[in-house]
């Protein structure tokens, strides 16, 4: 079943997500990509408050170590709360790997959870065991984009659903 990309697009921007269309060429929406783009946009606009906070707030109070994790936490939290939106706004051009790609933004957000976040708390705390948490969060970074790849690649070769 083919999707008109563009009315699901104009379905997103209004928070809706086109999760197929009806013998009659309805529309059908469910929430899911909606919940992925709004929680990528939550989690985008955390970074923009952290980063600022970063730049201007933490300047003579870290050391560089502490603002090199702190910077490194910030830069993951920033791609892959962009991620969590692209992954959002794929699910609507291509609803039937929904379940693929939810997976694939759980990836992301797990990563942003653990990874960014035991950095940001290994910069504020210097408590260094706070670092053998992260590489946790590396790996659903890495799970979600093998399995955004996975989608992509299915999708690029036609198939309908490997959910």
């Amino acid at each position: 079943m083919k999707l008109c990309a563009r009315q699901c697009v104009l379905a997103a921007l209004t928070a809706r997500v086109c999760d197929s269309i009806d013998p009659m060429g309805n529309h059908t929406f469910s929430r899911a990509g909606a919940r992925w783009v709004s929680l990528g946009a939550f989690f985008a606009m955390t970074a923009v408050i952290l980063g600022a906070f970063g730049a201007h707030g933490l300047k003579g109070i870290f050391n560089a170590q502490q603002m090199a994790w702190y910077n490194t936490a910030f830069e993951y939290h920033v791609i892959h709360a962009s991620a969590l939106i692209i992954t959002g706004l794929l699910t609507l051009v291509a609803p039937t790997h929904a379940r693929l790609l939810g997976w694939a933004a759980m990836g992301f957000l797990l990563g942003i959870l653990v990874f960014s976040g035991s950095l940001y708390a290994l910069a504020f705390t210097q408590i260094r065991i706070l670092g053998a948490i992260t590489p946790f969060g590396g790996v659903a970074f890495i799970v979600g984009w093998g399995l955004l790849t996975l989608a992509g690649w299915q999708l690029a070769q036609g198939s309908q659903s490997h959910d």
